[in-house]
């Protein structure tokens, strides 16, 4: 029977408030950033939409969180004391009952939102469940039993969005923009939760060393000693292999090398009548030396093996494809295997030629004899083939490749010891290497530059982790961040070199603030007004940018200024129905002068002609109209005399009122105040230059990328979750996701061009991409034109997967062909 840790109650007590303050956070931000969606909408339902959801949830934050904090509590209770239920004899007929459609809404609901956060905070709540194993006395980690797991979360959202309204759209935008902005707080939360416990003594479990019989017969560890893995853990992750690239599972996990590589050692993935290194995996394994359990390495002789080779193969030449003939894999590792020199056709297992040596296939003997169960001799084989395409993808630079070739056994040793490596795309290791190819393809020269410094950095990187503990995690997650600070540097180095463009279109982001404060202003002036739905819009969204870039222009006191303030109230009078011949002759003279000066204004932002004509169509039958309805009453007149006396005190908002870049939501908005001269001088690519009708051409380098598809796809059942791209990489969404120092492709000028972005403003609402190398150009465009381009195919990602990703679909790809020849 499993006994608690003596801390487990303090220590709940502390994680549970820690989640109460996030939460409370969160939803505090959340109210703010409706307000700011509901600014951004880009139609009037969404608007609506958007201010009930703010309107209510405002109103009911105390609500919200009281409930959230009574479910909490009383969900983490029944975990930790799973027994203390009503028992049966206290149980009445009248209690039984069919789950109800509420029930399974609440269930369905919650696990959607408990998802969200789980996704984000992967390798947290790894991490932490180790932690929770220790503290519940499991001696495992079990996530179903983390009394704080997401899900648990997700439910005590549920009721607490339920507090909030009974209106089924609010609740689905407060559940939508609530597990947004949770995922990300959820985060830094689940970190500090396992800080905590760190920090109170508790010692996490993990995967004992598995115990081991030396060559001699000699046992390295008592027989009591605890396995790796439990059984079940070996049975699902064989079944997580064999589902990913489609090869049958070890028949036994027996300790011998019989079983998965038959009696005389071969590979059981070679097709029948090939070689099997035609298999994609490597020649075939001879047999363990001496009988049984007699032959196997403890796990940590394998660790050292696997250490040797890498730090051999960091030497000069050690991963020249043209001096793999004259490499034995015996000599390297100074006799351990004495294998035989790697063929070519090994090296290549059928593709093209390698950019570096594949040294997991060259040293498969010792690793395979260093091994101790058909399992590990499977992952092996496994780990050996996605290097082989890895090795010889045309996407990845020969000089990254040769570092990322360096990796081979670090990552070989990772995916012994985490099947997760294989199921989870946001693995440290997989990020690390997938960041590592996706930065270098953006690059075209390594040999002097930013792609020079670049090269080095990596080159350090993997130098570091060659020589340091490369079994722990933290140690690829400090190189990744290593790498986005790379990333970062080397963006301010492209605003510093595109200084001009950048001040520009950062003074244009911070106009466009002060436009969307002044139209959040303009509307609470006219939401109670008696005016026409487009005309207030029109002054609203369109007419507000025409008085802050006049006042940006000329000064807030400029004589075209008050006179584009003062339109705004003519035109609400214009729309005003006219009684007396008195309002009628003062229309008729007036009339003229605010058309003038609606033109005027509306070419000082460059407004499109298409969107002129629309709104004039509409506003003309309404001033003849207005010339026959019916007069206001004097209440009326007041009222409305009352409103245009608020609009005429409204002042334009300064900077320093606008919300900060990284607390506001991406700006909607479309400048529309760029000269011919300010547009030539940022390559403003506008929407008039695009030929929208016209045919993308079908860009044969995207269709051959490797990314998985058809019937090899990497998305199955039962991991599709964790296997679902994390970032999109075409079509409208990935407008929301581009990031600087990225490659793209962008269909300019009737052709498919590689560019890399370089240049994001702090609101997202300005791009500066470059292309080209020794006569390089920069191409600028907003974020409405970006999501444009997105949207109709012009735009998409240079890498259509990332590069593990597409070496575990090719991989697969060529198993299923070899399946298939096999047959026949």
């Amino acid at each position: 029977m499993s006994v608690p840790d003596p801390r487990l109650h303090a220590a709940m007590q502390s994680a549970v408030q820690r989640i109460l303050s996030t939460v409370a956070d969160t939803a505090s931000r959340t109210v703010d950033v409706l307000g700011m969606l509901a600014l951004s909408a880009k139609s009037n339902a969404d608007r609506q939409a958007y201010m009930a959801a703010q309107y209510d949830f405002q109103h009911k934050l105390s609500a919200f969180n009281m409930t959230f904090t009574s479910v909490l509590n009383e969900k983490v209770a029944q975990q930790l004391h799973p027994r203390s239920t009503r028992p049966m004899a206290a149980t009445d007929w009248t209690a039984l009952g069919l789950v109800g459609d509420q029930e399974v809404e609440e269930q369905v609901t919650a696990h959607r939102l408990g998802l969200a956060i789980e996704h984000e905070c992967e390798w947290e709540l790894r991490e932490l469940d180790a932690y929770m194993g220790s503290l519940l006395g499991l001696g495992r980690p079990d996530p179903e039993r983390n009394p704080i797991r997401p899900e648990i979360v997700g439910k005590a959202l549920f009721r607490a969005i339920e507090s909030v309204t009974t209106d089924v759209g609010v609740r689905k935008t407060l559940a939508r923009e609530l597990s947004h902005g949770l995922a990300k707080s959820m985060r830094q939360c689940y970190g500090a939760i396992v800080a905590d416990l760190s920090a109170r003594g508790v010692q996490p479990v993990g995967l004992a060393v598995r115990s081991g019989i030396t060559g001699t017969g000699g046992v390295t560890a008592p027989a009591s000693a605890a396995p790796r893995t439990t059984p079940p853990d070996l049975h699902r992750t064989a079944q997580t292999l064999s589902a990913l690239f489609g090869v049958p599972p070890p028949s036994s996990f027996a300790t011998s090398a019989g079983g998965l590589f038959g009696p005389s050692g071969g590979s059981g993935f070679a097709a029948s009548g090939e070689g099997s290194h035609r298999s994609g995996f490597g020649a075939a394994a001879p047999g363990p030396t001496g009988s049984g359990a007699a032959g196997r390495v403890s796990d940590a002789q394998m660790a050292e093996l696997i250490r040797r080779l890498a730090f051999l193969a960091s030497t000069p030449g050690a991963l020249d494809p043209a001096a793999a003939s004259g490499w034995t894999p015996g000599m390297a590792t100074g006799g351990v295997g004495g294998g035989v020199p790697p063929s070519g056709e090994a090296l290549s297992s059928g593709l093209g030629g390698l950019m570096a040596v594949n040294l997991i296939r060259a040293h498969r003997e010792e690793l395979v004899r260093a091994a101790s169960a058909p399992l590990d001799h499977m992952v092996i084989d496994i780990v050996a083939s996605l290097f082989d395409q890895i090795l010889s993808d045309p996407k990845v630079p020969p000089q990254m490749a040769r570092q990322i070739a360096r990796l081979q056994l670090p990552v070989l040793r990772v995916a012994l010891k985490d099947v997760r490596f294989f199921s989870s795309r946001s693995h440290p290791v997989r990020k690390f290497v997938n960041r590592m190819a996706s930065i270098a393809c953006a690059f075209e020269d390594f040999d002097d530059g930013p792609g020079m410094r670049f090269l080095s950095l990596v080159r350090e990187l993997v130098q570091q982790i060659v020589e340091g503990d490369f079994d722990q995690m933290d140690l690829y997650e400090s190189k990744l961040r290593a790498l986005e600070g790379f990333v970062q540097e080397q963006a301010q180095d492209e605003a510093r070199a595109h200084a001009e463009a950048v001040e520009l279109l950062a003074q244009k982001e911070s106009q466009l603030r002060l436009q969307a404060r002044y139209a959040e202003q303009v509307q609470a002036v006219l939401l109670p007004l008696g005016v026409q739905d487009f005309v207030r819009e029109f002054l609203q969204q369109t007419w507000s940018q025409v008085q802050v870039e006049a006042a940006m222009r000329h000064g807030p006191d400029a004589e075209i200024t008050q006179r584009m303030k003062q339109a705004a109230r003519e035109l609400i009078l214009s729309v005003q129905p006219k009684h007396s011949p008195a309002e009628r002759k003062q229309f008729i003279l007036t009339l003229p002068q605010l058309m003038k000066t609606l033109h005027e204004g509306l070419a000082l932002i460059r407004w499109p002609e298409d969107k002129k004509k629309a709104f004039f169509s509409e506003l003309l039958p309404c001033h003849a109209q207005s010339l026959k309805g019916q007069p206001l009453s004097d209440s009326q007149r007041h009222q409305l005399e009352s409103h245009l006396q608020a609009l005429d005190r409204l002042e334009l908002p300064k900077a320093e009122d606008t919300p900060p870049p990284d607390a506001a939501p991406v700006l909607q908005g479309e400048p529309t105040g760029f000269s011919d001269e300010e547009a030539a001088q940022v390559g403003l690519v506008q929407e008039a230059a695009v030929d929208w009708d016209g045919q993308v051409d079908i860009d044969l380098a995207h269709l051959d990328d490797g990314a998985a598809g058809g019937d090899v796809d990497i998305n199955l059942d039962g991991l599709g979750a964790e296997l679902r791209p994390e970032t999109p990489t075409q079509g409208a969404q990935l407008a929301q996701y581009v990031q600087a120092g990225v490659a793209y492709q962008m269909f300019v000028d009737g052709a498919w061009k590689k560019v890399r972005l370089n240049w994001v403003s702090p609101g997202r609402t300005f791009f500066i991409f470059s292309q080209g190398h020794k006569h390089q150009k920069i191409i600028s465009m907003t974020g409405r034109m970006l999501a444009k381009l997105c949207e109709s195919g012009r735009f998409r990602a240079f890498e259509q997967a990332y590069l593990i990703e597409r070496a575990v679909a090719r991989a697969r790809r060529q198993l299923a062909a070899l399946t298939a020849h096999s047959k026949s």
